[in-house]
């Protein structure tokens, strides 16, 4: 039986909608770029089903899944602020399923790379965007580069 393609989580903002951009910024280029990468996009942004509205038809890309948020328990939000945690992060992994995974955000840190090693079963990577011109080649090549198997194991926190 063939293995599911590892997921690619995208953020909106800063990521896929550079800092300051306007929606009308967006080209087709981008999205043939996530297109080509050897993964299941799944949008994980607080735009949640908006990114299939707005986002995707712009790049060019068909409906995607979409990550949507439960909302967390007192316990696990007090655990997050003390370790530092991403309010994304312990959704994700519940989200992959222990499915392999690529992050791709704005915002997150080692700490999130380090949580998720200690609590996902498959392999993950999470890669900070740090351009704010969103994803940049480099982000692609190193997200491109993990995504086919070069890069084994948990990943932490990549950057261009």
């Amino acid at each position: 039986m063939l293995e599911p393609l590892p997921l690619l989580f995208l953020d909106v903002d800063g990521v896929v909608l550079p800092i300051g951009a306007e929606l009308e910024d967006l080209g087709t280029a981008l999205g043939r770029q996530l297109a080509a990468l050897h993964c299941e996009l799944v949008w994980a942004t607080a735009w949640q089903h908006d990114a299939n509205e707005e986002i995707a038809p712009r790049i060019g890309l068909p409906r995607l899944p979409v990550v949507e948020w439960r909302d967390t328990t007192v316990a696990e939000d007090d655990e997050d602020t003390y370790l530092g945690l991403h309010w994304k992060t312990r959704l994700l992994v519940e989200w992959a399923a222990g499915r392999d995974f690529a992050w791709v955000d704005d915002e997150v840190t080692d700490t999130d790379a380090n949580w998720i090693a200690e609590h996902h079963q498959g392999r993950a990577m999470v890669h900070r965007v740090r351009s704010p011109g969103g994803l940049s080649p480099a982000d692609f090549a190193v997200v491109g580069r993990w995504l086919r198997g070069v890069r084994g194991g948990v990943g932490g926190v990549g950057g261009s």
